[in-house]
């Protein structure tokens, strides 16, 4: 079998399991649903636990030498090569509060590389997803099921001053020392809304908006975005601009402003 053929039966399985996986999650939603504070104090919930022991089931029944990495159960070392990237939902905050705008990211790598990623947003039926050097593809909200997916291509908007900016928290900014960046990037834009946590990395990869800020990140939360931000056609780094995954943060661009973008935030 060759690499490509493995890579589109990874991304089938991956495409297969976001589903099932945003089936459990939607079981909660807008329920009252208890909510634990971990460690780091960020959210957890019965559902985000279900979810991934059903990601990481479904991915060791078809690849049993893969290695796991989870945001809620760790690390699990394999020996194939692959490591597989789970956040069974991004946007804890969003599901409790019974804001639609979360979903279930996996992520893949090939002897550390990214290369595959699924973004599922359950409560919309909205989906995009990618595989290095097989494009990036978009299921639309609301379109019928079993609807062929459509490209997923970014914005061609040129200039910072025609963009629209998304963001997930203000409070990042201060977060990380850069209280004035966000504000430079605001008044440098056209319209600037919050639309947070994965959903907005995926309107950059559809076209709907050209930049997506993220001061405060953890490897699977990037790990699913940046193929498809690459694939699409963006650029997806760090607020240093190093394209990765473990910096720490994460900007996602149509990648005609990008190097603009970087510019203001420094």
């Amino acid at each position: 079998m060759s690499s490509s053929e493995q890579l589109s039966r990874c991304l089938k399985l991956a495409i297969t399991a976001a589903r099932k996986a945003g089936s459990i999650v939607m079981q909660y939603f807008q329920t009252a649903v208890a909510v634990e504070t971990k460690s780091d104090s960020s959210p957890v919930t019965e559902a985000d636990r279900n979810a991934e022991k059903e990601l990481r089931g479904l991915i060791w029944t078809k690849f049993p030498d893969d290695a796991i990495l989870g945001e809620e159960f760790g690390d699990t070392p394999g020996t194939s090569g692959r490591r597989w990237i789970l956040d069974p939902i991004d946007g804890t905050w969003s599901f409790v509060r019974g804001v639609p705008l979360f979903g279930v990211l996996i992520g893949m790598e090939q002897d550390g590389e990214p290369v595959l990623g699924v973004v599922h947003i359950p409560a919309l039926g909205e989906m995009v997803y990618a595989a290095k050097g097989l494009g990036a593809w978009w299921i639309q909200a609301g379109r019928r099921r079993g609807a062929e997916p459509t490209p997923a291509r970014v914005s061609p908007v040129t200039t910072l001053s025609d963009c629209l900016i998304s963001f997930t928290s203000a409070t990042g900014f201060d977060s990380i020392g850069s209280p004035g960046a966000l504000e430079r990037l605001r008044k440098a834009a056209k319209l600037d809304r919050g639309w947070g946590d994965c959903y907005g990395h995926v309107l950059v990869a559809t076209g709907r908006a050209e930049v997506m800020l993220d001061p405060l990140m953890n490897i699977w939360d990037c790990a699913a975005l940046m193929p498809i931000v690459q694939e699409a056609g963006g650029r997806f780094t760090d607020f240093k601009g190093a394209a990765t995954i473990a910096g720490g943060s994460a900007i996602s661009t149509n990648g005609l402003v990008h190097d603009e973008v970087l510019k203001l935030l420094r």
